[in-house]
C-alpha cells in the first residue's frame, strides 16, 4: 500500500481532469460538427438522407456506449488498424454524440411552427437563409437546455473510457485507490471533481435560458 495525503490524490486528479475536459470538448464539437451535417443532410431532402439518418441515430442511440466504445478500440484493431486509447474514445463518443445532438437539433427546428418555414418560403429565402434568419433564432432558444444537458451527460459518459485503458478521471481514480486501499476517499474525490465539472456548465445554460427568454 502507498501512502497518498488527501492534496496527493486531489492533485494526481486534477492533472487527470484534464483529458476528460479534451475527450468531453473533442466529442461534443466533433459531434456538433458532424451532427449539424446530418441535420442539413436531412432537411435540404438529399435522396435517401432521411432514412440514412434515420438508421445512424437508431443505431447509435440503441447500443451502448460501452459496446461502441469495445467497438472502436478492439474492432478496429481486429482491421489491422492500430488505434490508441484516446483515438478510440474519440471516434467513439464524436459518434455517439453526434447522434444525439442531431436529433436534439431536429426536434428544436421541428417544434418551430409551421408557418414561420412558409413565411420564409413566401419571401423567396434558400433553406441557409431561412435557418439563418427565421428558423435558427427561434430554434435556438429552445436548444440551449438540451444540448448543454447533454454536454454534462458526455463528461460523465467519458467515464466509461477508462475500460479501454484510456487514463482519465475514473481510470486515475481506480489506479490511485488500488495503490492506497482508500476506495471511499478516492471516489469521493473523483466525485467531487465530475461535479466542479458539470454544475458551473449547467449553472451556465440556465442564465443563457433566461437571457434568451428576455431577448424574446
Amino acid at each position: 500500500m502507498i501512502e497518498f495525503t488527501l492534496l496527493d490524490i486531489l492533485g494526481n486528479l486534477a492533472l487527470a481532469a484534464r483529458w476528460t475536459v479534451a475527450l468531453s470538448l473533442l466529442a461534443f464539437l466533433g459531434g456538433g460538427l458532424v451532427g449539424a451535417l446530418l441535420l442539413w443532410a436531412r432537411l435540404a431532402h438529399w435522396p435517401g438522407a432521411r432514412r440514412g439518418v434515420s438508421l445512424y441515430v437508431q443505431l447509435f442511440q440503441g447500443t451502448p456506449l460501452l459496446m461502441q466504445l469495445f467497438l472502436a478500440y478492439f474492432g478496429l484493431g481486429l482491421m489491422g488498424l492500430n488505434v490508441s486509447a484516446w483515438t478510440a474514445a474519440a471516434l467513439a463518443l464524436t459518434l455517439y454524440a453526434s447522434a444525439f445532438l442531431t436529433e436534439i437539433w431536429r426536434g428544436c427546428i421541428d417544434a418551430v411552427p409551421r408557418g414561420q418555414w412558409l413565411a420564409a418560403d413566401s419571401l423567396g429565402m434558400t433553406l441557409a437563409q431561412s435557418l439563418s434568419h427565421v428558423i435558427g433564432p427561434q430554434a435556438l432558444r429552445i436548444a440551449v437546455a438540451p444540448t448543454v444537458g447533454f454536454l454534462v451527460q458526455v463528461i460523465k459518459g467519458t467515464a466509461l473510457a477508462s475500460v479501454i485503458g484510456f487514463v482519465e478521471l475514473t481510470k486515475t481514480g481506480s489506479m490511485i485507490s488500488n495503490a492506497t486501499l482508500k476506495p471511499f476517499v478516492v471516489f469521493a474525490c473523483v466525485a467531487l471533481f465530475y461535479f466542479l465539472l458539470c454544475w458551473p456548465i449547467s449553472r451556465a445554460s440556465r442564465q443563457l435560458e433566461h437571457r434568451l427568454a428576455r431577448g424574446h
